[in-house]
């Protein structure tokens, strides 16, 4: 997220999100002398790109995450090379690599939030449940299905679907997960999944990207059932936009032409890698 990333495992969010370090700096021949129209504050030549090197499916050191996929979508569009910015998406990511010009773009980036300028939003996402497709939840649409009351429920601790999860006083049904943790070395997510797989727990709420791509990956045996049908707490579903600086606004427009006239190449990246993206009525994009 990257969830809101501290909401999205991003954005955002947990991006929300949303992890850790390590740098690299990668360096491509140009492919021509053209060059990014951007703002004099971002850098022409290349396409600089923040980003957490422990953090799949978003990013990743060897480029396989789909964020790195639509980095390489955009830097081919603008005929640049892209290279990273590597740094754990944690406390203090956005003042050392955007702010601190060491790089001109977070690839997912909720919504709203002030510690940057933000895009048009490229995709929407939200908060899903998991559930084994023979198990007892089949049919579940929301987190007051009275089932879950004889139901184990694992949860990221601090995120939305926790809140909601108090609301309804099921807190004593949760099995729970830490939001803050070393990418390189553990993953919560993926250890939600697996308990899931093996019976310890019923259900997993997940960041949409995050509970969509481990479920993608586990061969067709969970069903993934996105929260849009809450009737309390906070919101689950958000859009996630390119962060840039502020005052950028060249670079920012540039960034919007480019969501939009690429917007079906973006999409089958994220759908390729399981992310549930929704539409403005909620409703799952297939294409």
């Amino acid at each position: 997220m990257r969830t809101n990333a501290a909401t999205a495992n991003s954005t955002h969010t947990l991006r929300l999100l949303l992890v850790l370090a390590l740098q690299t700096a990668l360096f491509v021949a140009l492919p021509s002398t053209v060059h990014a129209q951007t703002s004099e504050l971002v850098q022409k030549s290349l396409l600089r790109v923040c980003a957490d090197p422990a953090n799949l499916p978003f990013s990743s050191e060897d480029r396989t995450g789909f964020e790195n996929k639509i980095a390489d979508l955009i830097g081919e569009k603008l005929n640049v090379p892209v290279v990273y910015e590597w740094f754990p998406q944690a406390t203090g990511f956005v003042r050392q690599t955007l702010a601190a010009k060491k790089c001109d773009i977070i690839m997912g980036y909720a919504q709203g939030h002030e510690l940057v300028q933000n895009t048009n939003h490229y995709y929407r996402s939200a908060y899903v449940m998991l559930h084994r497709r023979d198990g007892k939840l089949a049919g579940i649409k929301s987190l007051d299905d009275k089932r879950l009351r004889s139901s184990r429920i694992g949860v990221i601790a601090g995120t939305p679907p926790a809140t909601v999860l108090a609301l309804n006083a099921l807190l004593g049904n949760v099995e729970p997960y830490p939001l803050v943790v070393d990418r390189r070395h553990e993953s919560p997510a993926e250890r939600m999944v697996k308990d899931l797989k093996s019976g310890k727990i019923d259900v997993a709420l997940l960041w949409g990207p995050i509970g969509g791509h481990l479920a993608h990956r586990s061969g067709g045996d969970i069903a993934v059932v996105p929260l849009v049908n809450e009737t309390k707490g906070p919101r689950m579903a958000y859009r996630i936009t390119f962060g840039v600086r502020r005052g950028e606004i060249e670079w920012k427009r540039k960034l919007n032409e480019l969501i939009k006239q690429n917007q079906v190449a973006i999409n089958k990246i994220m759908l390729d890698f399981g992310v549930p993206i929704l539409d403005e009525r909620d409703k799952l994009i297939t294409q």
